[in-house]
């Protein structure tokens, strides 16, 4: 188990406080807040995020647009990345560099994107502060709707790299 640094902590706790990430997404990803998404589980083994099915939502086939679910879907694999960047110095650059997206079945109902193995990120980022170079990271998170539907899946890669001082 990785001890958390006084301010990976306290992301944490703001990321998981509904208010605090409710006003962060309101100043920093307006289109998160629109949408409605939110973080409804955080811990060392899992994140589990949710976006609403509703008329700002949905296409015109009446599913939940696949924009929406991959919002959704990153942001199930971002929170332990970002937890994990904090109190570097100097700071880790955390970017996308990959994402792949399968789509199984209509999306007509509140989703719910749970990423499993959240530790591999703070491994991650501390490999990339020892060995002084960019590293690569997979995360894969599933979509399903209340009814345990699965309606898609997606793997992010993120790069963790540590900025020059």
């Amino acid at each position: 188990m990785f001890a958390l640094n006084s301010k990976q902590q306290k992301l944490k706790r703001n990321l998981i406080s509904t208010l605090k990430f409710r006003l962060y997404l309101l100043f920093n990803l307006p289109i998160g807040w629109l949408a409605g998404m939110k973080i409804i589980d955080f811990t060392e083994k899992h994140c589990i995020t949710s976006v609403p099915f509703n008329w700002i939502n949905k296409n015109p086939f009446k599913s939940v647009y696949f924009a929406v679910q991959s919002m959704a879907a990153e942001l199930s694999t971002a929170t332990a990345c970002m937890v994990a960047i904090q109190g570097y110095q100097p700071s880790i650059a955390l970017i996308i560099v990959d994402m792949k997206g399968k789509f199984h079945k209509k999306a007509t109902g509140k989703l719910f994107f749970t990423c499993i193995h959240q530790s591999q990120a703070y491994d991650t980022a501390a490999r990339a502060v020892a060995l002084k170079k960019a590293q690569e990271l997979s995360l894969k998170t599933i979509g399903k709707m209340s009814d345990g539907t699965v309606v898609s899946e997606f793997t992010f890669t993120w790069s963790f790299k540590q900025r020059q001082s």
